[in-house]
């Protein structure tokens, strides 16, 4: 996709066509939304689009819990290993030593029989095994895409991921496992059930349910949607051109949101909560969705997708604009939800592509995503629904998954890890996530592990985290004095394409 002064309309506009089943309303999507299925034994071919902010933003200020200048340790000035640090301490986040599993791709709708939901509960042993604690289900409700994310009425469970009472089902097997489910919210727009004026702007609430009623009318619409002739105040956010954007900023609909979002925890079994395009509507709301429902210990995740820094074709080094933005929307939400780590996508996989693993260390000596100034609240991944699976939006490189999952378990922050990796790209790398995942948990590493960052050179990268992990991802296969060495308690665990970790065992 061609970069200019558009971008971010232009990747919103891409997002959109591909979420929308009736996109009568929008443009034709464009030809890079076009995918391929992976599955076990083929993993799709490296395309997509690349994303852009045009300002960078100043420098953090803010932070509710644990500042991001305390979170991790600086790296020292040179590249000679330090003298071995004691383990680190629990995390002391309530879910600091979360991994999360997103239990779905794009395309996972048509692969359950109609019950996708029983699907994932048939895995469940093999979630325990990868020492999962989170699982991210798909939206709960019934949807004009197929997907689930362009709702209706939302009471209405029965979806193309299955029905209510499969996924009730599902919530109780998991939280038996002792893993606890997240629904994926999409509350930033609903579609409408009836037309006014020429246009679905007209909702109705035909499922029997507890607390208020949401069959809404203009009001519950934003007065400055460009489509819906809202009547509601202006939006909170960006707006979302599929659907009608839900005015956040009305207290009545706010309530009946609460009451949905309650009956979902009660009713269904959810324990937390994914919010689907957070950049539509204002944090503050955030901290009153989590406030009133599940409470502020539980782990949510705010979708908030920042857009990269570049400098013409090439990845910017420095990222702290999109990390800045996040750190914004993080205060903002008062603490009561973490954020998807963008920038540490971006960074990680040029930096596996392009063999640039000089990109992963800042010019502060930490690490250059949300991870390196908020630890606490980083969701790192690699791959989603959108950036990856049939859309292939924003992949990342099929062929160092390997050497970012390597990365994501051994670091700091939150790791969240895709379906698609552990269910369909094959066994082998589902042992290597899941000797990964062994090893941060057997060695105590969580969100606020201390990181230091021994080597960050084109072909090599070296960490230390936590004291008794060592990783080092890049080609280069000899690495001097930064070997860890087994006469001071390092022993090699495993390696893979361009990546290694030992473990310090006394």
């Amino acid at each position: 996709m061609a970069l200019g002064m558009h971008a971010q309309q232009q990747r919103l506009q891409a997002r959109i066509a591909n979420r929308r089943a009736a996109a009568a309303l929008l443009p034709p999507a464009p030809a890079a939304a076009a995918a391929t299925t992976a599955t076990a034994g083929h993993r799709p071919a490296p395309r997509g689009l690349r994303l852009r902010v045009m300002a960078q933003a100043p420098t953090f200020v803010g932070g509710t819990d644990t500042k991001p200048g305390e979170a991790a340790a600086a790296a020292p000035a040179t590249a000679k290993p330090a003298a071995a640090q004691p383990p680190a301490a629990p995390a002391a986040s309530s879910y600091g030593n979360a991994i999360l599993l997103q239990a779905f791709a794009w395309d996972s709708w048509k692969k359950g029989g109609g019950n996708w939901y029983g699907k994932v509960q048939a895995a469940i042993p093999a979630l325990q095994a990868l020492h999962v604690s989170h699982v991210w289900l798909p939206p709960p409700s019934h949807s004009v895409s197929k997907e689930g994310y362009l709702p209706g009425q939302l009471y209405d469970l029965d979806s193309e991921y299955g029905n209510q009472q499969q996924l009730t089902e599902l919530c109780a097997a998991l939280k038996g496992a002792g893993i606890s489910p997240l629904a994926d919210i999409v509350i930033n727009h609903r579609c409408a059930d009836e037309q006014e004026g020429g246009v679905y702007n007209n909702f109705l609430d035909e499922i029997d349910h507890a607390g208020k009623s949401i069959d809404w009318g203009r009001w519950a619409i934003t007065g400055n949607d460009p489509v819906f002739k809202g009547e509601g105040n202006p939006d909170t956010g960006d707006n979302f051109g599929a659907a009608p954007d839900l005015d956040h900023a009305n207290p009545e609909l706010r309530a009946a949101l609460v009451d949905w979002l309650n009956w979902l925890k009660t009713e269904v079994g959810f324990v937390g909560w994914r919010f689907d395009y957070a950049r539509g509507y204002a944090a503050s709301f955030v901290a009153e969705y989590v406030d009133k429902t599940v409470g502020k210990d539980a782990l949510n995740v705010g979708e908030y997708w920042t857009e990269a820094q570049w400098q013409g074709e090439h990845l910017d080094f420095n990222q702290d604009g999109a990390r800045q933005v996040l750190c914004n929307w993080l205060d903002k939400s008062h603490g009561r939800s973490a954020a998807f780590d963008f920038p540490t996508k971006s960074l990680l996989q040029e930096a596996c592509r392009h063999t640039q693993y000089n990109r992963l260390r800042d010019g502060q000596g930490k690490a250059p995503g949300l991870l390196g100034w908020w630890p606490s609240k980083a969701v790192t991944f690699i791959e989603n629904h959108d950036t990856g699976s049939t859309q292939q939006h924003w992949p990342f490189p099929s062929e160092y998954v390997g050497a970012g999952y390597a990365y994501l378990l051994t670091h700091p922050g939150i790791p969240s890890i895709f379906w698609d990796h552990v269910f369909e790209w094959g066994e082998p790398q589902r042992a290597e996530i899941t000797a990964l995942t062994e090893l941060r948990r057997r060695v105590g590493l969580h969100a606020e592990s201390p990181l230091e960052i021994l080597a960050a050179e084109p072909d090599m990268y070296v960490a230390r985290v936590g004291g008794r992990v060592t990783v080092k991802l890049g080609p280069r296969y000899e690495i001097g004095d930064l070997l860890p060495k087994e006469a001071e308690g390092w022993k090699f665990v495993m390696s893979g394409k361009d990546w290694a970790v030992w473990e310090k065992t006394d």
